[in-house]
């Protein structure tokens, strides 16, 4: 075990945020911890590190094991360049370079006698050196970064100038490269694109220490987690598995506490009119078993009502009238800021009903395609048209369309007049601002609230084509889960942006891929995706691989084509054989794990030939393993 939590309690301003609060992670667990946006998760993140004390309860950390914490916002101002951020944690390796060049200097100008001990000291030094991976560092630290979606010419840019996103990615970057015992991550993918996502997904899954993460990307803590510890209503539940696991679990129980609370409730019921009619014979006899009966009533311990988080929220999207087939049409459109080309002769359709998604790294322009189509943006070049009786629902991630200086209540007014008072607090009800926090100021709102208000005002919106720019952002999951549903319920037409890999799957019926400025349109939800671009790559790789018995020299864009794809092929052999390797350490670890369960065991553990067998073959496993973990560490940073 390396962290241990025991009786946690923490109020503020005499509310309770966590109460009694206990759990323990083991050596290499990847544990989530969830619950609703307020529920007390960054808080107990803050606990475990030290940065908060509990009002009551302990946080043990075993003995000689070091944490790192990834906080959800970075201030950081240096002027150190991206790669100095991170070339600082390695500056223990820094020093032992700096001694290993001097020594060998001194080797140079030294007697014999002399000679051998600075051979000895030096022999010490490499061998040091070596250990720590100090002949790997350079490639470790670039394998971070381009793995956390920074391009090489980004290395030299100075943190100052960096934006919150690429501020977290850096920190992020840096709190890997620290390689502690215990990682806290709070947040971790929220800056990040899916190519990025994708990479610290299998960066966490090989990571030899334990990890606590709080996230709401779904997909991410169904890949990570192995434990989900549940913060509810101030207390915490373990659950062993996945997010889906725990969701699936989770609803058993919640059915459970329904009928025990419905089966007390008729019984609390069926002995109260029993009582009652007792009372009403008005007889001594009678009269004392109604007390009697009211007695063993009153010892009863009630369960208390279950209910079910955000089921409050509910969100409609209904279009007022029903647009033409042709909804969308994008044609030849061009679009560069400065020297950047972001995209050119980009073509697409979106018909009426259907739902879109448009995805891709950050940078590649999805963004400024949804601004263009809402005329915040003009494009370079092209036609953006939209088809007949079509009506916008805008929902930027910036929030935009909200006014800081406003009211909750003077956002909504302002915006659709003809509603009464009662319909715009029944409204703002419906998205968790009931009482006073209707007066709350707009700028005042953390951004998922923010969130809120902007999905309110789609809501009323009755348009037919939404377009959404991550709407998911800052949502807890259950309240992806209902906007989820309420999309899916849509009669109109959606084209959105998202990164949200398990919002996606479960509402887009088509994805458009834009990747090197070009958009492929995929027939299906995400897995439909992932299945479909696997086998395109292996189509490409398999006709750039055909012999040409064209007459005429190939063009040059021809020839780019080409060496493009091959770099393709390459990377996706890269990838296969990275995956081959996961799968062989994860079967080797496994059969580790059995061996140490098989030796301590009391039939094996007096079996002398038995243990030796087994110890050779863990031997044998080691030595694998250590060649396997070169291997992986090989392929990754490609």
């Amino acid at each position: 075990m390396i962290l241990s939590c025991q009786n946690i309690t923490k109020a503020f301003n005499e509310k309770v945020i966590l109460q009694n609060v206990s759990f323990h992670i083991e050596d290499y667990d990847k544990a989530a911890i969830v619950g609703i946006n307020g529920a007390g998760k960054s808080t107990l993140l803050n606990i475990i590190t030290g940065k908060l004390s509990s009002d009551e309860g302990l946080v043990t950390l075993s003995k000689g094991k070091t944490l790192g914490y990834l906080e959800q916002h970075q201030d950081v101002n240096s002027p150190r360049t991206i790669y100095e951020e991170l070339l600082s944690v390695k500056h223990h390796l820094l020093t032992l370079e700096q001694k290993m060049r001097e020594t060998e200097k001194a080797m140079k100008e030294a007697d014999d006698e002399t000679l051998a001990q600075l051979l000895e000291s030096y022999s010490l030094l490499t061998h040091q050196y070596e250990s720590e991976n100090g002949y790997a560092y350079k490639s470790e630290i670039t394998g971070v970064l381009k793995g956390l979606g920074f391009a090489e010419e980004d290395f030299s840019k100075p943190l100052n100038t960096l934006s919150g996103g690429q501020k977290t990615r850096v920190a992020l970057g840096r709190l890997l490269l620290l390689n502690p015992d215990l990682i806290l991550l709070d947040e971790p993918t929220n800056h990040l694109d899916m190519s990025s996502i994708s990479w610290l997904e299998t960066y966490l899954l090989n990571y030899k220490g334990a990890v606590i993460i709080v996230s709401h990307d779904r997909f991410f803590l169904d890949r990570i987690a192995n434990k989900v510890i549940e913060i509810d209503n101030t207390k915490a539940t373990s659950f062993v598995g996945n997010y889906s696991d725990y969701a699936k679990k989770k609803e058993q129980l919640r059915i459970a506490a329904w009928h025990a609370y419905m089966n007390q409730q008729k019984e609390i019921k069926h002995q109260q009119e029993v009582i009652d009619k007792l009372r009403s014979f008005n007889r001594e006899k009678s009269i004392k078993r109604a007390e009697s009966r009211e007695k063993m009533l009153d010892k009863i311990e009630v369960i208390e009502k279950p209910t079910e988080v955000r089921a409050d929220m509910k969100i409609t999207l209904e279009p007022i009238v029903q647009s033409g087939n042709d909804v969308l049409s994008v044609k030849d459109l061009k679009k560069s800021f400065d020297s950047m080309l972001l995209f050119e002769h980009l073509n697409f359709e979106v018909k009426r009903g259907e739902h879109v998604a448009i995805i891709g790294d950050n940078g590649t322009g999805k963004t400024t395609i949804l601004k263009m189509i809402n005329e915040l943006l003009e494009p370079d070049y092209g036609t953006i048209s939209l088809g007949t009786n079509v009506h916008i629902g805008y929902y930027d991630q910036e929030h935009h369309v909200l006014h800081m200086e406003k009211t909750l209540f003077e956002e909504i007014s302002d915006e659709y007049p003809y509603l009464t008072n009662t319909q715009i607090r029944n409204t703002l009800a419906a998205f968790l601002f009931t009482g006073d926090d209707v007066f709350k100021r707009i700028g005042d709102l953390s951004g998922g609230e923010r969130g809120r208000v902007s999905l309110a005002k789609l809501m009323l919106s009755e348009s037919n084509f939404l377009i959404l720019d991550e709407p998911t952002n800052h949502l807890d999951i259950t309240s992806k889960e209902i906007l989820q549903s309420a999309i899916n319920g849509y009669t109109g037409t959606v084209l959105y942006v998202s990164h949200d890999r398990y919002f996606i799957n479960r509402t887009a019926t088509r994805i458009l891929d834009l990747n090197n400025q070009i958009l492929t349109n995929y027939i299906g939800n995400y897995d439909y995706y992932l299945e479909k671009k696997q086998e395109l790559s292996a189509s490409v790789t398999e006709s750039a691989d055909t012999t040409s018995f064209a007459k005429e020299p190939e063009s040059s864009a021809a020839l780019d084509w080409k060496a493009q794809k091959e770099e393709q092929a390459r990377l996706r052999k890269k990838e296969n054989d990275l995956k081959k390797t996961e799968a062989e350490i994860e079967k080797l670890e496994n059969r580790d794990s059995e061996i140490n369960e098989l030796m301590a065991s009391p039939e094996i553990c007096t079996d002398v030939a038995k243990l030796q067998e087994l110890s050779k073959e863990k031997e044998t496993i080691t030595e694998k393993l250590s060649e396997l973990y070169e291997k992986w560490e090989e392929l990754s940073e490609d």
